[in-house]
């Protein structure tokens, strides 16, 4: 008789439960999403991919509470994001998911220390140093914090733009297409800050792609079609990834 403690079950921070989005009715429908079931575990970094107009954006939109479902629900935690108002629905926006956009959505004006901790000063808190400088030391922008946007590079933009949605401490980071402006060099420093993000410090990302080399930088890989999940991968590499994509037409 075995004496080892059950392994606890992980924790989903986010779920999609019949999630559907459509546009049109009847026979014009178009389905963007179809009955999409999915969980989200904590602690892991999940990589979203498909070809064009599979819904994989749609997903994330709604997932992240930027977009209505048509039917079905999202939860982010144990909360329902059909029940809140659009006061609570931005209110958990704020403190409990965070962004990082293909385009960096930084404020030109600000520092690149204050573009950092721009969603906990809008939230009315002050920010944890302790945090913050572990952040900063992951991202590796200790020499640029003083720097505005126009000052850094592409790839110093975008670690801006990850270490503030790492900052406010989010149950859960959507990461839409991050790389999609950086050449090849500054993408793998980002995809590697994310990981390390994931395995240092335990953040939870969902990563919309269309890059193999970033998917396989994930744990798992959930491939879309026509709105739905068509299959899933552990432990992708980027040749594993390149394959499947192919067989779904992406």
């Amino acid at each position: 008789m075995s004496n080892a403690a059950p392994v606890a079950a992980p924790t989903v921070v986010a779920r999609a439960q019949q999630a559907s989005k459509y546009y049109g009715r009847g026979d014009t429908a178009v389905w963007a999403l179809a009955e999409v079931d999915v969980d989200i575990e904590g602690g892991r970094y999940t990589a979203v991919m498909g070809p064009s107009g599979s819904g994989k954006s749609t997903l994330m939109h709604c997932l992240a509470g930027l977009d209505t479902l048509s039917s079905g629900r999202i939860l982010i935690g144990d909360t329902d994001l059909s029940t809140l108002s659009d006061k609570e629905l931005t209110l958990l926006r704020r403190e409990r998911i965070g962004f990082i956009f293909q385009a960096y959505n930084l404020i030109p004006t600000l520092t690149a220390e204050e573009n950092i901790t721009l969603p906990t000063t809008l939230g009315g808190k002050a920010a944890d140093r302790a945090w913050f400088d572990r952040v900063v030391g992951t991202v590796g922008l200790g020499d640029r914090l003083k720097h505005r946007p126009s000052e850094l590079s592409g790839g110093q933009q975008q670690r801006v733009a990850v270490a503030r949605a790492l900052a406010q401490r989010p149950d859960i980071i959507f990461a839409d297409e991050p790389t999609g402006n950086l050449d090849s060099r500054a993408s793998t420093e980002i995809l590697g800050f994310m990981r390390s993000a994931v395995d240092d410090v335990g953040q939870t990302i969902v990563m919309v792609t269309h890059e193999p080399s970033a998917a396989a930088y994930a744990d798992r890989v959930l491939f879309l079609a026509d709105g739905r999940i068509v299959d899933q991968m552990e432990g992708p590499t980027e040749g594993k990834v390149l394959d499947q994509l192919k067989s779904l037409g992406g």
